[in-house]
């Protein structure tokens, strides 16, 4: 099961139609921190041309306000995010109202729309008192209650269509929304919140996070984890799929057994939901890359920083912000106050560290091939990089960078620099620790290489990594989800040209073809690589993620570098390599196993 969060059916009445200039894209609810703000409420993306929008904005505002005040929600508020070609239109309301809230949303579009464009104004009184009984139909109190008083001890409280509950982990209670007692019965003392790390970014989200769960696992302290393959509790899995969104936060946060908690924080989530945790220890940001661009509004690196950077929302006063100071957009982005940050670099040169830790600041960075820290109450040298699995003996850069960010959210939460250093180096980069991130199969001296690479950020460094690997010929597997447009699909085969590959196959992925024909996606990388100078002979395709794995298993000999970015059938390929190590298998020979 995937943790999309996915928005719910528009509540639109039937009669009203979003045609022509004016287009609704989506309407959804947003209960937690979010892009826009810290407070629980609704939003619509709505495209319209440039020339009409500043009217529909202020008419939107106008319709907006007079329904909230004719609802009796007085002390809510709108605001817009413009971005090009329209704008997110949003405005707060309770907890408990949501899904009546996006019915007042959507209501005061259609009004903006008819004085925009000239069509007949609704009944604005049969509306309200519609909108009135649809609120009152909603409503809990006592879900209002418990969410005020969850503020009042400071602790965590969280929603969802099902259950609320307050504290997290191991002081955590919640109940069936129906079964909410009287606050005042609720004993408060049993209610706290867990140590909680929240980790985004662009590319190695997922690797961190496992690494983070593993180094906490030293303290000897029961780690809930969620990420893009599964929930686990105390290192055993309860949930297979893509967890990186709220529903995977909230599993691991109402886990009465977690005395700490790990949870990736994925950008659609955040986008379609807003932050399931609003209370966090340490907020972890890798870096900003390109990617998902033009999705809920998002066009360009500077918004998508602003939308990694929502996590810092939920930090609490004391609260830590670890950010790669080698990447620019968060250099430039970074808060600069009112929150502690923790810097993380591959060198010992960043000015940005240099001045952070001259000024008392903390901050995690590599010198001579070791990790040294600076501005915690340990502080020295965590050891060589070279002690580090992940990194391959240091060759493989994103991953000595995100043992930086493990190390210094780590830090953070007080554990010591020896278990820190212990967990680092028992982490090993394989399929059962870190499966589809960095795996590296050897049969004989023929290699290959499983990674989740997407776009082509992530290429990038994948790529360098394995250049430092020798090899008599190279073979690249490539595909690329149809959600991206065709100069992003582009860009991504460009990014994966720098490895050379004497032999290219191009993969279809029907899983992930949203809404491109068949075979689309792998004509344009074909056509682009063919431009970039690949003898087009040297360039097959095939329909499935793991038939190209079968096809590039068969083309291999002695001495070849195989690079597999797995993503529709990782788990099928992965458990192909491990199957083939264990036979003792070899380049050349037959796959003499059942596949």
């Amino acid at each position: 099961m995937r943790d999309e969060e996915t928005s719910q059916p528009s509540t639109l009445d039937p009669r009203l139609q979003f045609t022509g200039p004016i287009q609704l894209t989506d309407t959804r609810r947003v209960p937690g921190p979010n892009l826009l703000w810290d407070r629980p409420g609704v939003v619509l993306d709505v495209t319209f041309p440039d020339d009409i929008a500043e009217p529909v904005i202020r008419a939107w505002q106008r319709a907006a306000r007079r329904m909230l005040d004719a609802v009796e929600w007085r002390s809510e508020a709108t605001t817009v995010r413009r971005f090009p070609g329209g704008a997110t239109l949003a405005l707060s309301a309770p907890i408990d109202a949501l899904l009546a809230a996006t019915e007042v949303n959507e209501w005061a579009l259609d009004q903006a729309q008819a004085e925009v464009l000239g069509g007949s104004p609704l009944d604005f009184d049969a509306a309200a008192r519609r909108l009135r009984d649809t609120i009152a139909a909603e409503e809990r109190p006592r879900l209002i209650e418990l969410w005020h008083a969850a503020r009042q001890h400071e602790v965590s409280c969280l929603v969802d269509e099902e259950v609320a509950s307050v504290g997290s982990g191991t002081g955590s209670l919640h109940w069936p929304l129906e079964e909410i007692p009287p606050v005042a019965s609720i004993d408060w003392s049993r209610v706290h919140d867990v140590a909680t790390v929240l980790i985004t970014g662009s590319n190695g989200k997922t690797t961190s996070t496992r690494l983070l769960a593993a180094v906490l696992a030293q303290t000897g302290r029961v780690v809930g984890m969620c990420c893009t393959d599964s929930v686990t509790i105390g290192g055993m899995q309860i949930a297979a799929g893509d967890w990186a969104g709220p529903g995977g936060a909230r599993m691991v946060l109402r886990d009465t057994r977690v005395e700490m908690a790990v949870l990736e924080t994925a950008r659609g989530g955040i986008l379609r939901r807003g932050l399931a945790a609003t209370r966090a220890s340490v907020a972890v940001v890798t870096n900003i890359a390109e990617d998902h661009f033009g999705e809920f509004g998002i066009h360009d690196l500077g918004a998508l920083t602003a939308t990694k950077l929502v996590v810092t929302r939920a930090l609490d006063s004391s609260g830590v912000l670890v950010l790669n100071a080698d990447d620019e957009m968060l250099r430039q982005m970074a808060p600069d106050r009112g929150v502690n940050i923790c810097w993380f670099s591959l060198s010992d040169a960043n000015p940005v560290v240099q001045r952070h830790v001259a000024g008392g600041g903390r901050a995690v960075w590599v010198a001579k091939g070791e990790i040294r820290t600076g501005g915690f109450s340990e502080q020295g040298s965590l050891g060589s990089v070279g002690n580090i699995p992940i990194t391959h003996q240091g060759s493989a850069g994103y991953n000595i960078a995100n043992a930086l960010a493990v190390a210094a959210a780590a830090l953070s939460l007080g554990v010591t620099a020896v278990m820190v250093q212990r967990g680092l180096a028992l982490f090993r980069g394989s399929s059962a620790d870190n499966p589809g991130r960095l795996n590296l199969f050897e049969f004989g001296d023929t290699r290959v290489i499983a990674d989740f690479a997407h776009n082509p950020h992530g290429m990038e460094a994948l790529v360098q990594m394995a250049q430092s690997l020798p090899a008599r010929r190279r073979l690249l597997v490539l595909g690329q989800a149809g959600d991206r447009d065709d100069s992003a699909i582009r860009e991504f085969a460009r990014s994966a040209w720098t490895f050379r590959p004497d032999r290219i196959v191009l993969k279809e992925m029907e899983k992930y073809r949203r809404g491109r024909a068949v075979g689309e996606v792998p004509d344009i990388l074909r056509d682009e690589f063919i431009r970039l100078g690949a003898d087009p002979a040297s360039v097959s395709s095939e329909p499935s993620e793991f038939d190209a794995v079968i096809a590039s298993l068969k083309w291999a000999q002695p001495g070849d570098l195989l690079l597999l970015p797995l993503h529709a059938e990782r788990d099928r390929g992965l458990a192909l390599l491990e199957e083939l190590r264990r036979s003792g298998w070899r380049a050349g020979e037959d796959l003499a196993i059942s596949y």
